[in-house]
């Protein structure tokens, strides 16, 4: 065959990048109050862009139902153009095509990149310059929250516990105190009080010492305990800090039982103690988790979910403005300046407007997914991932993981981030994970707690006892769970409550 040049004519397809996909991308990673920010940004970069009014009442958006007969978190009934609107009814350019599924930064750019890998040159406000050096750059403290969430994996008996206290972290004040009653908290959750305390007990045993106290006693108390000094002595003396602060030092002698030098080796030991443990993280504790998201019940076995128009801001475009520029505008580049002003104010309020919809679509699938969570609480939680709700909402994984990071949901259980609700799941015995880990170790846990002293639960009694509830579980699982949240075996058992009397 002979060799030579030849011209051949072929089709092909591919997905190019754009600067207004990457944007897009973008803006649905973004929680409300970094949307807040990115608007902010827009405002003084487009002229034509204006804030409109917000009467800040959630209320006022249009819902997202999720009723008896879910899947009706349908984006179709999330905010449209009457949340983002083009005053004067002008004419506007055509709209940009934003498909979620378009979202989906695994897919190949088309030469020979992907398109998570490619930065967005194209938000408001960036100059193009280079950003400072590696060595120049200092990472921001970690807030007090930050900092216990980071030891929670360590110090957690089981996943149930570790939700549990990571609420609690939530609740702190700068200061680090749990200033909501702890019944409260577990009637929120739906968690007997007694694992709410559990849970107090490992947020407790962070660092810092003395964070989750609830009054400054203690406080104190925790890190005389933690320093080997919380004697009977020292307990008397924090038990009763209102007499040292009226001076009552004498009063305080006798009641410890100690003399002179004693007493003031107890008062400087107190003294060194930090009255304000979680001041010394971030410039205090981390801020108020601000929710995104809005679930609550609507009185008919369903649900309403909206967001959170308190925290979003509503885009217009100024159109008084634009016709005032426009008849002022004499040369050609005036005019391509502003007709390309317009097209992306206009784009940009068409991208928001999708992002709410994308939102509300997710979500209305996991309080579908999770609705035993939000009815009865934690121990209810089913194995979910992100490729169940992907698949059942018809978009791509990396979508949903986009909208279920930093997006915070708000319902009468508490604030939760949605990454939350996606548990891993449990093989039962007949091989079908029907169950979620939490739910079983709660099961575990409350059965081994109402358990008879006299006769102690066997791992084979409780395989009976948990598959009357429902759960299929072989025998082997069980006493994996039951290892897991550090119970343990029917024999440890019957020894220990020997040995404290009991029986």
């Amino acid at each position: 065959m002979a060799l030579g040049p030849r011209l051949d004519l072929r089709q092909t397809q591919s997905l190019k990048m754009t600067p207004q996909l990457q944007q897009a991308i973008k803006l649905l990673a973004l929680s409300n109050l970094e949307l807040e920010t990115f608007i902010g940004e827009a405002l003084d970069a487009n002229p034509l862009l204006d804030i409109g009014e917000n009467t800040g009442d959630p209320g006022d958006l249009p819902d997202a139902p999720v009723g008896e007969a879910p899947g009706s978190g349908d984006a179709d009934t999330a905010p449209t153009s009457d949340q983002l609107m083009l005053e004067g009814g002008g004419e506007a350019d055509a709209p940009f095509d934003l498909d979620p599924e378009a979202l989906d930064t695994d897919r190949d750019t088309g030469d020979g990149t992907r398109a998570g890998d490619m930065r967005d040159f194209s938000s408001p406000g960036s100059s193009g310059e280079e950003g400072p050096a590696i060595d120049e750059r200092g990472g921001p403290e970690p807030t007090l929250a930050e900092h216990l969430e980071a030891q929670i994996g360590a110090v957690a008996p089981d996943v149930q516990t570790a939700f549990v206290a990571r609420h609690l972290i939530g609740l702190l004040d700068e200061a680090g105190y749990l200033t909501a009653p702890l019944r409260e908290v577990a009637g929120e959750l739906g968690v007997p009080l007694a694992e709410a305390e559990a849970a107090l007990q490992v947020v407790q045993s962070l660092d810092p010492t003395g964070v989750g106290a609830r009054t400054l006693s203690e406080c104190l108390a925790l890190q005389a305990i933690e320093a080997d000094r919380y004697d009977p002595c020292m307990a008397r003396l924090i038990d009763n800090l209102e007499l040292l602060a009226k001076g009552a030092f004498a009063q305080l002698k006798r009641m410890c039982n100690v003399d002179d030098e004693d007493f003031a080796d107890m008062l400087a030991e107190l003294r060194s103690y930090d009255p304000k443990p979680g001041l010394k993280y971030g410039g205090g504790g981390g801020e108020p988790v601000v929710p995104d998201i809005l679930v609550r019940a609507d009185g008919k076995s369903g649900w309403t979910i909206t967001l959170n128009q308190a925290t979003l801001p509503r885009l217009i475009v100024n159109r008084t403005y634009y016709v005032e520029l426009r008849s002022g505008c004499q040369d050609r580049a005036s005019k391509t300046w502003l007709s390309e002003k317009l097209a992306d104010a206009n784009w940009l309020m068409k991208a928001l407007d999708q992002r709410q919809k994308t939102i509300l679509k997710v979500t209305a699938e996991i309080v579908k997914q999770q609705e035993g969570f939000f009815r009865k609480g934690v121990s209810e939680l089913r194995p979910l991932t992100l490729r169940a709700v992907a698949d059942a909402i018809e978009m791509h994984e990396s979508t949903v993981s986009r909208v279920t990071s930093n997006k915070y949901l708000h319902c009468e259980r508490g604030t939760f981030e949605l990454k939350y609700f996606f548990t891993s799941g449990v093989a039962s015995a007949d091989g079908e994970g029907s169950m979620s880990a939490e739910a079983v170790k709660a099961q575990i846990r409350a059965l081994v707690d109402a358990e008879d002293p006299k006769d102690i639960l066997s791992d084979d009694m409780l395989v009976d006892l948990l598959r009357g509830k429902g759960f299929d579980l072989a025998r082997r699982t069980v006493a994996k769970y039951r290892e897991a949240i550090g119970i343990g075996s029917s024999v440890q058992r019957r020894r220990q409550k020997k040995l404290e009397g009991v029986g």
